[in-house]
């Protein structure tokens, strides 16, 4: 095992460059090539933002459609009125219905998403502890929270992401698989970038974008250059 390693870490080094700028077609390229694990790793996305997320006018957070989807099911409870069950079940939903609140107090979070209603947002404040750690409470922003469930539900399901800048102003997500061609992989990565650089808050001064790095499960990063994503 310990050879059969050090042969893929030896053709990781032999493809990558740690202080080469990439353009996004090269490194969609070559994560193909250096991913060897036995498994369809996903695809990872790190863009590192000049923002100061203490003050609350430059948090960065929203959604974005990816094209191409992110290549595996996402699990979407559905907590909605009864009279809304029906369309959220036609909408795909994985799992319906306010039962799934007392499941979740019993320690139960086998869900990607969790999409509610507003007349239901109440009844969540005693999970909100269990919910929030986890990115899984709903939120307006995140178009989670939707008087029209089976839309949201349905956008999800289609290849919906929402993202949000951790505290050191870093934004991480998967938008896409492996086994994707490496077209798929640029797409969905050019959508993510777009959406990311229409966020930009107005009182964010000097170069909004610090860094760009792609990755695969348990592979190494490659820095993108920013350029790849302007005017593509």
């Amino acid at each position: 095992m310990s050879n059969k390693l050090t042969r893929n870490r030896k053709k990781i080094l032999e493809k990558t460059n740690k202080h080469k700028k990439y353009s996004l077609d090269e490194a969609s390229i070559i994560l193909k090539e250096i991913s060897f694990v036995k498994f369809d790793a996903s695809v990872d996305i790190s863009v590192h933002l000049n923002i100061d997320t203490r003050i609350p006018n430059q948090m960065v957070r929203g959604t974005v459609q990816l094209p191409h989807g992110i290549g595996r099911n996402v699990y979407v409870l559905a907590l909605v009125t009864k009279d809304k069950e029906l369309e959220a079940k036609e909408a795909g939903a994985d799992y319906i219905g306010l039962d799934y609140i007392e499941k979740i107090k019993s320690g139960w979070i086998d869900i990607d998403v969790i999409v509610a209603m507003p007349s239901v947002m109440t009844q969540l404040s005693s999970v909100a502890k269990i919910l929030g750690p986890r990115g899984l409470m709903p939120n307006p922003q995140m178009d989670t929270v939707s008087t029209n469930p089976g839309n949201s539900i349905k956008e999800i399901k289609s290849g919906k992401i929402s993202f949000k800048a951790d505290r050191y102003g870093i934004i991480h997500a998967s938008i896409g698989k492996v086994s994707f061609n490496y077209e798929y992989i640029s797409n969905n990565a050019k959508a993510f970038m777009s959406q990311i650089i229409r966020s930009k808050p107005s009182s964010s001064k000097g170069s909004y974008i610090k860094s760009i790095y792609l990755s695969t499960t348990m592979s190494s990063s490659l820095l993108v250059d920013y350029k790849s994503f302007i005017n593509k």
